[in-house]
């Protein structure tokens, strides 16, 4: 006897799905997935999603990049922007290779994404095949820092499956890059298999004995600071998180790159911790009894070199929230390890009854003071030149619209908006800030693109010489699909931070870090942006503002000598300093 499954009963007059190409069925799935745009280099190696992506070009866009790289940042910064998957298209070998940077900082960053990746045809794998690589020793868990799942798809019919336990992957716990590996011949089969439901990320909820263990800790506590940031956070959970410090007088700092998780004009602001850390936050994190930190892994930039909180144990108290149950005593042994989603958490702790009074409000009247003097130029800075940065920051803020997305990639030239620039951020509805906490060169130019493109509102990119080279050629991309975004770009003529740890470390022996310069005001106009330079603080207002007004995007390339290399003080300094430690050493 014959018994009928359930996938193989339909009811009378009913119609079995058409099939189709396993590509179109592939483009389907992220349509279900609630995607709207794709990030891609095209390659022959999966021509049939190409094909999917045209035959449905009215649900979603595919963004022809010019560089994988350059690709890989955008998906990020979606992802970034969304909350939702990111998605990358390559091709195999080097598509997929060039692309590893934006897999990288989607892991390091806590960044949803989902690298698609065409590979070589199954009758030819193991072969080394043209552009042949074994994608699971790449990109695999083992690596610790690429994607936190790799898989391969063999059979057209399971397509459903991988993409939504891709985007499950994605978004559940500890955020960050899934890869899925497309074989061309998988791809050219045909299939009826149906895309699955769009799967939403799993709220994991606090414990109502570590919240009460939680608030006997901040009652026998004096001098508490909140350290927010990672991912997986909505306006919502800001809002949430923002009542709670307002219910119990808590400070709070952003942690390193994740400045917009709380509002930077609240009178409850310290500061963000990381990198050009305000020398008055950092001695607060030291006195500090209490640390809660919700959402960040507690990494190396955030943690001063693991030198603010001691590792393995710090010595003030720890309480540790975060998504990833892995995450939790890791690097850090916490007196109360929470594992919790931002969403959960922070609503969880919105509604923690507090005291009618506090014993740290001195203490966090302090912290916001320390925070607010820090906006103020450096005394003994002394930096030299026509152009003054803290000035240039001030007129950002004055001209930006308060939901303007602020990218960067890495380098000292960062460090100017990192001191100066106040966020609004998440509390008000948007995020605002797009910035590599794994430190990538290169990010700022395309998360920017990505970011006009996907949202439509004001994108600002500050970046260095050096920096803006590693991806300028997505401008490009920009025009192409009528994308605008600013750039600011410093021009020292150098790696700035490299330049600067040489002096601190081998003064006097600059090596490799000098810079042969283009125009960039007219490599911008070649690729269809407005270009300009200046060389004064004065003509910067002007400049700015017909950048807003313009259709166009615009590079405006700002001529700064090479002795203002932080915002505290010149690159002389840093020499002589060194110059000074080093006889000291020799004398002793």
């Amino acid at each position: 006897m014959t018994v009928a499954t359930s996938s193989s009963i339909s009811s009378p007059g009913s119609k079995l799905p058409a099939p189709q190409l396993a590509g179109h069925l592939l483009v389907d799935c992220l349509l279900a997935q609630g995607v709207t745009h794709a990030f891609g280099v095209p390659g022959e190696s999966y021509l049939a999603v190409l094909d999917g992506l045209h035959a449905r070009r009215d649900k979603i866009q595919f963004v022809t990049c010019r560089q994988e790289g350059g690709a890989a940042f955008m998906a990020e910064a979606h992802g970034k922007l969304t909350g939702r998957p990111g998605v990358c298209m390559v091709t195999r070998g080097p598509g997929a290779t060039n692309a590893s940077i934006g897999v990288h900082t989607a892991f390091q960053d806590s960044t949803p994404m989902v690298l698609l990746v065409g590979d070589v045809a199954s009758d030819c794998r193991d072969r080394e095949a043209f552009q042949e690589v074994d994608y699971f020793n790449f990109f695999g868990p083992s690596t610790k820092g690429f994607a936190k799942r790799v898989e391969r798809i063999d059979e057209a019919d399971r397509i459903p499956e991988y993409v939504a336990r891709a985007f499950a992957t994605a978004m559940n716990g500890r955020p960050g890059p899934v890869v899925l590996v497309l074989p061309e011949d998988m791809l050219t089969r045909m299939t009826a298999a149906q895309p699955l439901p769009r799967v939403e990320a799993v709220q994991a909820w606090s414990d109502p004995g570590s919240l009460r263990t939680l608030r006997e800790m901040l009652l026998k506590s004096e001098r508490p600071l909140i350290i927010a940031g990672g991912g997986g956070w909505t306006p919502q959970s800001a809002q949430a998180l923002q009542r709670f410090a307002e219910n119990w007088k808590l400070p709070v700092g952003n942690a390193f790159r994740f400045q917009d998780t709380f509002d930077n004009h609240h009178p409850l602001y310290a500061g963000d911790v990381g990198i050009g850390l305000n020398p008055k936050l950092a001695a607060r994190v030291k006195a500090s009894d209490l640390i809660i930190a919700i959402g960040p892994r507690l990494g190396e930039m955030t943690t001063g070199g693991y030198t603010l909180l001691q590792a393995p144990r710090p010595a003030q108290k720890l309480v540790h929230i975060h998504a990833s149950a892995e995450e939790l005593n890791r690097v850090y042994q916490a007196d109360l390890a929470i594992n919790a989603t931002m969403n959960a958490a922070a609503r969880s702790l919105e509604v923690l009854t507090a005291p009618v009074s506090v014993a740290w409000e001195a203490w966090t009247a302090s912290a916001n003071e320390d925070y607010l003097e820090n906006l103020k130029p450096t005394p003994s800075a002394n930096l030299p030149g026509d152009i003054d940065m803290p000035a240039i920051v001030g007129l950002l803020q004055k001209h930006l619209p308060a939901d303007a997305v602020l990218t960067n990639g890495a380098g000292n030239f960062a460090s100017w908006v990192h001191r100066f620039f106040q966020h609004h951020g998440l509390v008000k509805g948007h995020k605002t800030q797009l910035a590599p906490t794994v430190g990538a060169m290169g990010y700022g130019v395309p998360a920017g693109i990505a970011a006009a493109i996907t949202t439509g509102r004001v994108a600002f990119t500050i970046a260095g010489d050096g920096d803006f080279l590693m991806n300028g050629q997505e401008l490009a991309t920009a025009v192409q699909h009528g994308a605008k975004s600013i750039i600011v770009l410093l021009n020292n003529g150098m790696y700035g931070t490299i330049r600067m740890h040489q002096e601190r470390e081998y003064p006097k022996h600059e090596s490799g870090s000098r810079l042969n310069n283009p125009d960039f005001a007219g490599l911008a106009r070649a690729y269809g942006y407005a270009g300009v330079r200046i060389t004064r603080t004065a003509e910067f207002e002007a400049e700015l503002l017909a950048a807003l007004e313009r259709k166009e995007g615009t590079v405006i390339e700002v001529t700064l000598d090479p002795e203002v290399i932080t915002t505290r003080g010149t690159l002389s300094a840093i020499t002589a300093a060194a110059a000074a430690r080093l006889a000291g050493g020799s004398a002793a």
